[in-house]
């Protein structure tokens, strides 16, 4: 694929995963379902409308491959120009490589406005690209999920997009080289201005806007490791089979959305209790995050609602949902209270 130097951006770590995480594994296929629509429609207006059928129809080719995950993918590889040719060679909206084109090239479309596949796999022609670009994710998300490697299936599959699935596996993970990482948290943070149903909350105190993102997801699976900036996610692990939040994905998705993308805070509760400006107890206001220390650390945190009241992703087996700071099983831990914004 096309280079990603000089990309802006650094890798969130997901090394650790923050969450309240207790045994369980109810997981609910249909609430999956439902989940995944909100992360995986299309915004309209956001793409040249020619490209939209073919992104629609790509996005349906697997669960883990999105039609707003192609389209950042096509922004950042050719800026939406069908005859773009890189430097090193790769070719089209999707910037394939020959060699790579010769395996995984599909033809999907004619030219023109012509539909119908010509007996041609070309990477100049928008859809046989689209298509191609859709399957080749397909394979690498199969792939990654194979290896085991720590962290989500969207992240492995871009790195593996980016510099190889033998990289990934090599690495168990997200490869320490700045180009990949940079083109991951590119694509990763571009997602939700793709992504229908997900513009940033508009007017209003920046707090009420916190509270406004993470209630729009009331309901929504936990999913250890899954979710973030971009919206829900499927997870690795005992998460691996739900596309949901876990609690610090929750906190990142509301604060990078209240903010309309200007922060983006860490990916773990850990780190998230060090961020932001700190606040006591008695000065806390809806928006706030509050995290739990329920072991050795800060592996528990949510969004204060007002009203002895915050919402937050709690375990395997339950949902985002509304409770009380007065709980015993919360009152009684240590907590931080943080604010961004």
């Amino acid at each position: 694929m096309a280079s990603a130097v000089g990309l802006i951006g650094t890798m969130v770590g997901l090394s650790v995963v923050g969450g309240a995480e207790q045994d369980g594994a109810g997981q609910s296929s249909e609430h999956d379902i439902v989940t995944a629509g909100f992360a995986t429609e299309l915004k309209p207006g956001r793409v040249p409308s020619e490209y939209v059928p073919w992104l629609k129809r790509a996005g349906a080719v697997c669960p883990e491959v999105s039609a707003p995950l192609l389209a950042v993918q096509i922004e950042a590889e050719s800026g939406w120009n069908p005859d773009a040719e890189s430097p090193v060679g790769a070719q089209g909206l999707s910037q394939f490589m020959p060699g790579t084109w010769k395996t995984w090239g599909v033809d999907a479309a004619g030219k023109g406005d012509d539909a119908e596949p010509d007996g041609k796999a070309d990477p100049f022609t928008p859809g046989d690209a689209i298509m191609t670009q859709a399957r080749y994710d397909c394979w690498l998300a199969d792939k990654v999920k194979e290896m085991g490697a720590d962290g989500d299936v969207t992240r492995l599959l871009l790195a593996a997009y980016n510099a190889g699935p033998q990289a990934v596996d090599d690495y168990d993970g997200v490869p320490p080289y700045p180009e990949t990482q940079n083109y991951v948290n590119r694509i990763i943070t571009a997602l939700p201005q793709y992504t229908g149903g997900e513009e940033s909350e508009s007017g209003g105190a920046f707090g009420d806007r916190v509270v406004a993102s993470a209630k729009k997801w009331l309901g929504t699976p936990y999913s250890w490791g899954g979710g973030g900036p971009e919206g829900p996610g499927r997870g690795f692990a005992q998460g691996s089979g739900t596309v949901g939040f876990d609690c610090s994905s929750l906190v990142q998705y509301a604060v990078y959305h209240a903010s309309g993308g200007e922060t983006l805070p860490p990916r773990v509760s850990q780190l998230q209790v060090t961020s932001g400006k700190p606040v006591s107890r008695d000065e806390m206001r809806p928006g706030d995050v509050i995290g739990f220390q329920l072991g050795s650390s800060f592996d528990h945190i949510g969004i204060y609602l007002g009203e002895g009241q915050f919402i937050h992703a709690p375990s395997t087996g339950d949902v985002v949902k509304i409770s009380s700071l007065d709980e015993p099983y919360y009152a009684d831990k240590p907590q931080e209270v943080r604010r961004f914004g």
